[in-house]
């Protein structure tokens, strides 16, 4: 099958393999969400449908893994031949999360991440989404969260993420709260506006940068055509409805974004929303002219985003050795 059975309807399940009663459906679902996707070990099945249906339910194949620390990174191959990523995370106290891609490649383009050098192959089905999921999840630990920030940019590819979050969300498949779902955006304006209209509890994160227009615009296009006047608004307008707090993803660059003036600008931009800000020292991508900032540049950016009262966190990543951390996921086996 090319097509994914995760994330269809009972309706579509029993169409796809030419089931007679609803219930042999959901036999098949409910084994799919618990991992069980030979169909040869759902025994709920009659025999005959066990040996009518002889082959893995998954449209896809992990065909690499790897590891460091408590990260896991899978190179995952697809029906179509095209390869993309997803990462496990672990907070080291027994919390796993899934980074999931939406899209095989990005056409973003941005400067400083690895995925934007691949430009846009096509988007992920739904199926496709939530098989990475429980791949993830076969590796053994139960996952409880889930962050859209591998690669591609989910707001591109809305309707398929939509999809794909009510099927991980739905208390009969995979039960993940949308409170622990969190759209990573580097700040695609109008999908923002249609997260906004949907008024679901989900977490918004935003890979800002820097709040200086002229620089942003250098290493980010899509600050050309949504500008942070722009970007702003819809994200005021988002918390508004939610009234929850909003991550900006700021990604230090050596040099470049961790001087007072940035600070000062960052604060302006935050002005008026509930925000944190996740500093991310930038994790080296070979080809790519930044550096990570030293030790002694992050002290001196944070000391200033002290003074301004600015709520901060520094992301420390496990997963750089593997490239498995933020701004270093792209497919290289194709």
């Amino acid at each position: 099958m090319n097509r994914s059975l995760y994330g269809m309807k009972l309706e579509e399940i029993m169409e796809a393999l030419k089931l007679e009663k609803k219930f042999q459906a959901r036999i098949v679902r409910d084994n799919l969400v618990k991992g069980v996707t030979d169909f040869s070990e759902m025994t709920s099945l009659s025999k005959k449908d066990r040996e009518r249906l002889s082959y893995d339910a998954m449209t896809t194949k992990v065909i690499e893994r790897q590891e460091s620390e408590s990260t896991v990174k899978l190179a995952i191959r697809l029906s179509d031949g095209l390869v993309i990523e997803c990462v496990r995370l672990s907070d080291g106290r027994d919390r796993f999360t899934a980074c999931l891609s939406s899209q095989v490649g990005c056409a973003m383009g941005c400067a400083f991440c690895k995925t934007g050098t691949m430009g846009l192959r096509r988007n992920l089905e739904p199926g496709e989404i939530i098989e990475q999921f429980v791949h993830l999840e076969k590796l053994g630990e139960e996952i409880s969260h889930i962050v859209f920030m591998g690669m591609g940019e989910p707001l591109n590819n809305f309707t398929a993420v939509m999809e794909a979050i009510q099927v991980l969300h739905d208390p009969e498949q995979f039960n993940i709260s949308y409170r622990k779902i969190t759209i990573s955006t580097s700040g695609f304006v109008p999908g923002i506006h249609k997260l906004t209209e949907l008024e679901l509890p989900l977490k918004l994160a935003v890979s800002l940068v820097t709040a200086d227009d002229n620089k942003r615009s250098r290493i980010m296009r899509i600050n050309r055509t949504y500008p942070l006047s722009e970007l702003k608004k819809a994200l005021i307008s988002f918390q508004h409805h939610e009234n929850k707090r909003i991550t900006l993803e700021y990604c230090m660059l050596k040099g470049y974004n961790t001087g007072k003036e940035d600070a000062e600008k960052l604060r302006k931009f935050m002005s008026g929303m509930d925000a944190l800000v996740n500093l991310i020292p930038w994790n080296p991508v070979e080809g790519m002219e930044f550096e990570t900032p030293t030790d002694v540049e992050i002290r001196a950016f944070t000391n200033e985003l002290k003074k301004l009262n600015i709520n901060y966190s520094i992301r420390r990543e496990k997963g750089r050795v593997i490239s498995g951390a933020c701004g270093q996921l792209a497919s290289k086996i194709e």
